[in-house]
């Protein structure tokens, strides 16, 4: 069976460029960081293939947070008899590979790794630079200051962290956040 795996960084993210083209039965799409550990549909997919199917990713950076992560998940698959295709290197493992196959696996996710640092150092030099002008404000708050007000007396009730964040719109650590916060201020904050 040939199966598709694609992550992009954000729901509002577009998956159809990924795997444009290609033909797949399967399909597992996670929408999470890189850096994410937790990514349900990788660990599916895992789980899903067999002994002669074929896994195609669009590229390595879309597989593995990093070079340890990337050699994992090859070895992972090609272990189980797994096919693993990556489309924009135009490389194939198998688990019969020969030493320069392994070699360019390494050489490749490193590549991938080093780019990804580089793109993080220059989004924090851009935004130390744009502090400096007084033209980055920062993510604009999850919740307004009544919002927040609300979420902080609630909680204070009792009322479950999961409920609230849900009934909000954001994630429960998101509300802790906005505990932790009030309790810096002298806001009296419950956790549980």
């Amino acid at each position: 069976m040939r199966v598709g795996y694609i992550r992009v960084s954000g729901v509002d993210q577009n998956t159809v460029r990924q795997l444009d083209g290609i033909e797949v039965e399967r399909t597992f799409t996670d929408k999470a960081s890189g850096k994410d550990a937790a990514r349900p549909k990788l660990d599916e997919m895992l789980a899903f293939v067999r002994a002669g199917d074929t896994v195609i990713v669009h590229s390595m950076d879309r597989l593995a947070r990093n070079l340890d992560d990337l050699r994992r998940i090859v070895r992972t698959l090609t272990g189980k008899g797994v096919r693993v295709e990556f489309v924009k290197e135009s490389l194939t493992f198998t688990g019969e590979d020969s030493p320069m196959a392994t070699l360019l696996l390494s050489v490749m996710g490193a590549f991938a790794e080093f780019e990804r640092a580089l793109i993080l150092e220059r989004q924090r030099e851009g935004i130390a630079a744009a502090r400096q002008r007084g033209v980055y404000t920062g993510r604009k708050p999850a919740l307004t200051p009544e919002q927040a007000g609300q979420l902080r007396e609630r909680a204070a009730a009792g009322e479950r962290k999961s409920a609230l964040a849900k009934e909000f719109g954001i994630s429960r650590e998101t509300v802790y956040s906005y505990l932790r916060t009030a309790g810096a201020a002298g806001v009296t904050a419950v956790t549980g």
